[in-house]
């Protein structure tokens, strides 16, 4: 175990013996952290916080603190990081709240860079990039493969669905479906994420669906109700469509128009 002597490990801590740790680093009686991962100089992890294997935790992040919720109490709420994230410097994640499901959620193969803050109960999925300083309030939902540009802010209990991403500076205060980019103060929907669906091996014929269904939701008059009647419709033949049925069941906000 790489362990700069300067770090100050609790007693408690379960730290596999591949793990590095750099110069005073601060690491919690509650923390446990898999096989692989290196914590840099000066990262602060405390709370009740599961850390997966293969991360890369660079300098100065504080993860697991408490949530910044005037109801906290100091409830046993955790954060769980999955394997293969890279969290770049100064990144602030929190733990749960009872309020919720008091869990806070990284996924795996995610890229987060600098001054990322992701707050209490948010249930971020798999290979996601948070460009720098973008804002997640708490208890919001992004599906995977999800991009959000740097300054990004979202508001507290959005749902962003899978594939999505919105542009830099973009302020969301509804929920975006899966596929759609959005931008804009507040953010709008401009189209759906092509060129990313292509570099994840989407094909013509399924863009082409997806495109479809963004226009029965934004571009053909239609009621949201009777868009997403034909979208569901449409979906038992094609299965990309699913991800918009399982976002409609799960948005709380609206979405964003």
């Amino acid at each position: 175990m790489a362990i700069h002597p300067t770090a100050i490990i609790a007693p408690g801590a379960q730290i596999d013996a591949s793990v590095e740790i750099g110069p005073y680093a601060v690491i919690g009686e509650h923390v446990s952290i898999g096989a692989g991962t290196r914590v840099g100089p000066h990262t602060v992890i405390e709370g009740h916080t599961s850390i997966g294997r293969q991360n890369q935790i660079f300098q100065f992040a504080s993860l697991g603190a408490a949530p910044q919720d005037k109801k906290y109490a100091g409830e046993p709420t955790r954060l769980e990081i999955g394997d293969n994230n890279t969290i770049r410097e100064f990144c602030t994640f929190n733990v749960g709240t009872v309020q919720d499901g008091g869990l806070t959620r990284l996924g795996n193969d995610n890229w987060v860079m600098a001054y990322v803050h992701i707050a209490h109960d948010c249930i971020v999925g798999d290979h996601c990039i948070l460009a720098n300083n973008a804002t997640l309030a708490g208890h919001i939902s992004i599906g995977d493969h999800v991009f959000l540009g740097g300054l990004t802010a979202v508001h507290q209990f959005c749902t962003i669905g899978a594939h999505a991403m919105t542009a830099g500076g973009s302020i969301v205060v509804q929920d975006i479906p899966p596929y759609v980019t959005a931008a804009g103060n507040h953010a709008h929907p401009v189209g759906i994420n092509s060129e990313g669906l292509r570099r994840r091996g989407f094909d013509a014929e399924q863009i082409s669906r997806i495109k479809r269904a963004y226009k029965q939701i934004y571009r053909q008059g239609l009621s949201l109700e009777d868009a997403k009647a034909a979208i569901t419709e449409a979906a038992a033949d094609a299965p990309e469509l699913a991800l918009f049925v399982d976002f409609f069941a799960r948005a709380k906000r609206g979405i964003i128009r």
